[in-house]
């Protein structure tokens, strides 16, 4: 394990001597400047939430997934966004027929063809019409009710913080799965100490302007709680509970997510020491 990591800082001081030296003493945290909407304005039961679903071949998940989601967003304002990743199911048709009868505004972002879950996150938070977005994956083994909490956790946080994730306990997947997921959040910790033991649980929570402003690639879903450390934010997290899927099978595979994951890891690593000071700047208004 040790020898991993020496590897990576190895690779990642290759990769800035490649461009040139950061001097991490003067680099300073982000500023978090130009949001757009203070902070300060957003407090409990205030603003719309905008709830990403990204789902691909999941039109038997949906319709369960739908009923939590407005038993435990009772009394919120909120939108829900599923972003259909070229699906190959029932999922157009059960979606409409959701629509038609959900007293809740319900979006469907649909893509031709499959390009993953990231970029499936980035249309649904692209298309967001809320203060706050919320992510939740769409095979129902994230449990809704953990979604108000984390909206709440993040705002008492204070604006100094960007994000709040879930972490979980009590997994329901397979051994293998569990172990390469233990495996993996222990590495990606160690190296970007990015402040959560489990960055791939997708119950989280975030301001939309900041998840806006981050990179986004194939990928990115792994890693956002380092990647709004690096706007200059802290993270939060609360545990959450897993469940098993209800129905169908997962559509990425372990070795899949590993090999992607590792290149990802030294990506967003470089990228952590490639880091600069941003400008604490303010607009001059001429009245």
């Amino acid at each position: 394990m040790r020898a991993i990591i020496r590897f990576a800082n190895a690779t990642a001081a290759w990769l800035t001597g490649l461009s040139g030296t950061v001097d991490e003493s003067q680099a300073g945290p982000v500023s978090p400047k130009f949001a757009f909407r203070n902070r300060s304005e957003i407090s409990q039961g205030e603003g719309m939430i905008s709830i990403v679903i990204p789902c691909k071949n999941e039109a038997d998940n949906i319709p369960p997934l739908l009923d939590e989601i407005e038993q435990h967003m009772a009394g919120r304002d909120f939108e829900v966004i599923i972003v259909d990743d070229g699906s190959t199911d029932d999922t157009p048709t059960v979606l409409a027929k959701e629509h038609a009868r959900r007293p809740f505004r319900l979006r469907n972002v649909r893509h031709r063809e499959s390009v993953g879950q990231s970029l499936s996150l980035r249309s649904g938070v692209l298309a967001a019409d809320g203060a706050i977005v919320a992510t939740i994956d769409g095979d129902g083994q994230n449990d809704p009710q953990y979604i108000p909490q984390l909206v709440d956790r993040l705002i008492e946080a204070g604006p100094g913080v960007g994000i709040a994730c879930g972490q979980r306990v009590k997994r329901k997947d397979t051994r293998l799965k569990q172990l390469s997921s233990r495996f993996a959040n222990w590495l990606r910790g160690s190296i970007l100490g990015d402040k959560t033991r489990d960055s791939g649980c997708g119950l989280k929570v975030l301001h939309t302007d900041t998840f806006r402003r981050l990179p986004f690639f194939n990928g990115t879903h792994r890693f956002l709680p380092a990647l709004v450390i690096q706007e200059g934010y802290d993270v939060v997290a609360i545990d959450v509970v897993d469940r098993p899927r209800r129905f169908g099978k997962s559509n990425y595979g372990i070795l899949d997510r590993g090999m992607r994951g590792a290149m990802d890891l030294f990506g967003v690593w470089w990228l952590k020491r490639r880091r600069r000071q941003m400008p604490d700047g303010e607009e001059v208004r001429y009245d």
